[in-house]
C-alpha cells in the first residue's frame, strides 16, 4: 500500500523498451532491447559497456525519528525458444529472451543512526547483487546514498553476446522510496537553502523524482529514465503499451496495421507482446477518441498555486487581459517568418499562462483564421509575451 500511488509510473518504468513495435522476436529492431537501467556484470577494464551500479542520492529535511523504506525493482532475462507460426520452414525459430519481474522490500532503515557501511544483499535468479545505504547530515538535511550492485563476476563471453549478458544482469533497475517521520527535498526545485547540498549529490545511472500525489513529498522514484518530479501515465492510457514516451494514439494505430500473420507471430513472441495486441485490437471507437487532441497545458504551464489560464489575467497597457479579449498582434522576437503575416492580425485570447520559469504568455487565436474555433477546441494557439500584444479598444474596428 506504501507505494500503490507510484505502482503505474514505476511499471511503465519497468517494462520501458521492453517489447518493441512491431513486437514480434524476428523483427531486428527487438534485437536490442533494454537500453535503460542496466546493472550489468562489472568489466575488468570498466570501459564502455553497461554500467556495473546505479547510484542514487537524495535528500530529507530531517533525520529525528525518519525511517526509510526501500523497494528494489527490476527484470531478469530468461532465454527461450521463439517457434514461428504454421507455414514457416521447418526449424525457422529465433531465441528471445522474456522477462520475469523482480520486486523485493527491504527492512526499514532508520536514517538516523547514520548507517554508514550499510550492505543488504539483493539476489533474485541466482544474480548475486546488493543495496549499500549510508546517510550523512548536511546542516539541517540528510544526505542518503543508495547504491545498488551486480557483483556477478565477468565472462569473456559477454562481450560476444549481450544476451548473455543481459541473463546475468538487473534490467531496467530502479528503486521506489518512501520516507515516514521526514520529507523528500526536489532535486529540480529545491528550496534556497538547499542548493548547495543539492548541487553535491551524485546521481549515477539513475535519477530520483518525486511522485505520488503533489505536492506531497514522502514517495520517490529512482528512475533510469529523466523524468520531472510528479510523472503519471496518462489516464486516457488504456494499456501499457512499454513505451512511456511514445504517442498511444500512433503506437496504436500502428499496431492495428500489422497483419493476421504478424500478430500471431507477436502473440507467441511473450505474454505481454500478446496482452497488447489483444489490447489494442479490443480498443472500442470511444477509447481511441480519447487518445486524440487531449491537452493538458496547464499542468506545465501554469504549476500548482497558480491561477487556470482559462480566469488568469496580465494587464496590457492599462487593460486586464484574459480570456475572450480581443487584442492586436504585434510580434517582435522574430523567431520566424510567421510572425511577418501575423503582424497587425486582431485576435482573441484563449488564456493567460505562466510557466514554471514565472513567464507569462498570453496564448491567442487569430481572428482571420478559419479554422480559429478548431482550433480552439484543440488546444491549438500562438503564444506571445504581453509587449507583443496590443488591447483592442471595445469600439476599434478588426
Amino acid at each position: 500500500m506504501r507505494f500503490r500511488v507510484a505502482q503505474r509510473i514505476a511499471d511503465a518504468v519497468l517494462y520501458e523498451g521492453y517489447v518493441l513495435y512491431p513486437y514480434r522476436a524476428s523483427s531486428m529492431k527487438n534485437r536490442v532491447r533494454w537500453q535503460f537501467g542496466i546493472v550489468a556484470p562489472g568489466r575488468p577494464d570498466a570501459e564502455g559497456g553497461e554500467p556495473s551500479f546505479a547510484q542514487t542520492e537524495c535528500l530529507i529535511e530531517s533525520s529525528a525519528g525518519a525511517r526509510l523504506y526501500v523497494r528494489a525493482r527490476f527484470l531478469t532475462a530468461e532465454r527461450r525458444l521463439d517457434e514461428r507460426p504454421a507455414g514457416h520452414a521447418p526449424g525457422d525459430a529465433s531465441e528471445w529472451l522474456e522477462a520475469v519481474a523482480h520486486s523485493i522490500d527491504l527492512e526499514p532503515i532508520d536514517v538516523g543512526r547514520d548507517p554508514a557501511g550499510l550492505e543488504i544483499p539483493v539476489a533474485a535468479a541466482g544474480i548475486d547483487a546488493r543495496l549499500a545505504v549510508q546517510s550523512v547530515g548536511i546542516g539541517r538535511f540528510v544526505k542518503v546514498r543508495l547504491r545498488l550492485e551486480n557483483l556477478e563476476p565477468w565472462s569473456p563471453a559477454y562481450a560476444d553476446s549481450r544476451d548473455r549478458m543481459l541473463c546475468r544482469s538487473l534490467i531496467s533497475a530502479h528503486l521506489l522510496l518512501a520516507i515516514e517521520g521526514s520529507a523528500f527535498l526536489s532535486l529540480l526545485d529545491p528550496p534556497e537553502d538547499a542548493a548547495d547540498a543539492v548541487a553535491a549529490c551524485r546521481n549515477m545511472h539513475t535519477w530520483p523524482v518525486l511522485v505520488g500525489r503533489p505536492p506531497d513529498r514522502d514517495l520517490m522514484l529512482s528512475s533510469p529514465i529523466v523524468l520531472y518530479d510528479y510523472p503519471a501515465v496518462a489516464p486516457e492510457s488504456p494499456t501499457d503499451l512499454c513505451d512511456g514516451t511514445e504517442i498511444d494514439e500512433i503506437l496504436s494505430l500502428r499496431i492495428m496495421t500489422l497483419t493476421e500473420e504478424e500478430k500471431r507471430e507477436a502473440r507467441a513472441t511473450d505474454p505481454r507482446a500478446a496482452a497488447i495486441i489483444d489490447s489494442t485490437d479490443a480498443l472500442a471507437p470511444h477509447e481511441m477518441a480519447r487518445l486524440h487532441g487531449t491537452s493538458r497545458a496547464e499542468d506545465f504551464f501554469n504549476p500548482s498555486g497558480h491561477e487556470a489560464p482559462e480566469t488568469a489575467t496580465v494587464l496590457i497597457g492599462g487593460a486586464a487581459i484574459a480570456r475572450g479579449s480581443r487584442v492586436r498582434l504585434r510580434p517582435n522576437r522574430r523567431a520566424d517568418a510567421m510572425d511577418m503575416f501575423l503582424n497587425g492580425q486582431p485576435a482573441t485570447v484563449a488564456g493567460v499562462y505562466r510557466d514554471v520559469d514565472e513567464r507569462t504568455f498570453v496564448a491567442v487565436t487569430v481572428d482571420a483564421d478559419p479554422a480559429a474555433e478548431l482550433h480552439d477546441s484543440f488546444g491549438r494557439f500562438f503564444y506571445f509575451d504581453p509587449d507583443e500584444i496590443d488591447p483592442i479598444a471595445g469600439k476599434e474596428s478588426v
